[in-house]
């Protein structure tokens, strides 16, 4: 879809459009050759690591400066490692084998089940009954997508569900409404992704990297703990800035035939589907947060209920459906990426990065506990300008983290923490996020992006300010400190 911001470019610059296409390529050919040139003269890497290394730093630039498809990317990479002879087989075929993408194929399964239920509808029609004040069923319709972060683990899926609902609550609104109901969705699925560990794939990948780092983990009862109170706080904040700056304020406030025959859908009771998805998300929900009890991870118990939602007569959807929900593009780049950061551990980069830049990092040993925070802050809240997707920038950013938080002394389990609420600020352009241009691409219900980074000059710095402020009260009075 082209916008009119796009069409006046293509006319006021021709001849720029047309040299892009040449000298991109180039200057890409050119940094690739800058790389292997810097790699080959170093001397503290073997063979095995120094293509690692250029591995890594080909995937980073061909993902921020490129729009081949990101899995593509890091398969081709993997590929490359292994005819280079720097890597086995196995790095590809067990690339599937982590956590995080069983969680996410068992997430979007869910997801689907929850959708073809009904309970979605059920839910927008319920909040069209309680209330007839536009503003009171906006921050119904907030809630309940806060909500969806604790029962879909993934920002573009939850974004697909409110979909339906913002769609039949816009027959009640004016244009102009709609257009900051386009807006506010994506925003408040972004604010609630920190309420728990299963709101973003990313935050499966920090923790793996910890684990894998320095054998530290942060369940999903500390992340609740820590995260939905901030979430809340940074939500709420959210809700009122938009409606604050973009709702207008000389349209009618009481919404138009709210007795609809919709509505007396809603004396029906709950069919035999809706009643198994709603149990099936009550049991879901206990055993993620029972970890510690039953002893199975996240994504097991995810993928229990994706098995459960697909059996054949007692199920929700039939194999066919939950197979073609899945995000099969997003599932390989999440894989690939991961193997990718992990063979950077394993083949001794990140030791010999650690050796490299000991003394720099050491001047931050002396340096202030609010100083610290704030680097750290400031260097993730600010990285979705330059790395527009969430989990690149996990991968990229988490393991220079680990290395910085054991040469300075600090708690490697509090870095990983702050670093990823951090990252799940992304609410600048509509790019930053797979939710946010989920509806800047919807034809029927968009927004203007002007509007979004007007929205983001408050929120982030904003966003930057609660997260100190929670650091130095509430977090480290329950027990979160560096």
């Amino acid at each position: 879809m082209i916008t009119g911001l796009e069409k006046q470019i293509e006319k006021s610059q021709p001849l720029k459009s047309a040299v892009l296409p040449i000298s991109k390529p180039l200057a890409l050919v050119v940094l690739h050759v800058l790389f292997l040139a810097g790699i080959v003269f170093i001397d503290g890497l073997d063979y095995r690591s120094k293509i690692a290394l250029f591995t890594f730093l080909s995937a980073m630039t061909l993902w921020v400066t490129t729009k081949i498809p990101a899995g593509f990317v890091a398969i081709s990479l993997i590929v490359f490692t292994i005819l280079m002879n720097a890597g086995e087989p196995n790095l590809l075929y067990e690339s599937l084998s982590e956590k995080v993408v069983w969680l996410m194929i068992g997430s979007f399964i869910i997801g689907e089940a929850v959708k073809e239920s009904g309970l979605a509808d059920r839910v927008t029609l319920m909040l069209l009954s309680k209330s007839k004040d536009k503003g009171k069923v906006l921050a119904g319709v907030s809630s309940i997508l806060f909500a969806s972060a604790f029962f879909i683990p993934s920002t573009s899926g939850r974004a697909a569900l409110s979909m339906p609902i913002i769609n039949q609550l816009n027959q009640k609104y004016t244009k102009k409404e709609q257009s900051v109901f386009a807006l506010l969705a994506p925003i408040i699925i972004l604010m609630s992704t920190s309420a728990t560990l299963i709101g973003a794939g990313s935050h499966l990948i920090g923790i793996g990297l910890l684990e894998t780092t320095v054998h530290q983990s942060i369940s999903f009862i500390q992340w609740f703990i820590w995260g939905l109170p901030f979430a809340l706080v940074m939500t709420t904040l959210s809700f009122f800035t938009v409606k604050w700056l973009l709702w207008p304020r000389d349209e009618l406030r009481v919404l138009k035939n709210t007795q609809s025959v919709e509505t007396s859908l809603l004396k029906k009771q709950m069919n035999r589907t809706e009643k198994k998805t709603l149990i099936l998300m009550i049991f879901l929900i206990i055993g993620w947060m029972t970890e510690s009890v039953h002893g199975y991870d996240i994504a097991f118990i995810t993928m229990v209920g994706a098995i459960l939602v697909m059996t054949p007569n007692y199920g929700i959807i039939n194999w066919k459906q939950g197979i073609k929900s899945v995000s099969w593009n997003l599932i390989l780049f999440v894989a690939a990426a991961a193997a990718l950061g992990k063979m950077l551990v394993e083949t001794g980069v990140v030791k010999w990065l650690e050796k490299e830049i000991l003394s720099f990092l050491h001047l931050f040993t002396v340096a202030p506990e609010w100083l610290i925070v704030l680097v750290i802050l400031v260097a993730t809240v600010s990285s979705h300008l330059y790395i527009t997707s969430h989990t690149t920038r996990a991968i990229v950013f988490i393991p220079g983290l680990l290395l910085f938080s054991e040469t300075i002394g600090v708690n490697p389990s509090a870095v990983v923490f702050l670093s990823l609420i951090g990252m799940n600020y992304c609410v600048t352009f509509p790019v930053s996020s797979k939710a946010l241009l989920l509806f800047y691409e919807d034809e029927g219900n968009s927004y203007d992006a002007k509007n979004l980074l007007k929205i983001s000059a408050i929120l982030m710095p904003v966003y930057i300010l609660v997260m100190m402020t929670f650091y130095f009260s509430y977090w480290q009075w329950t027990g979160l400190q560096l």
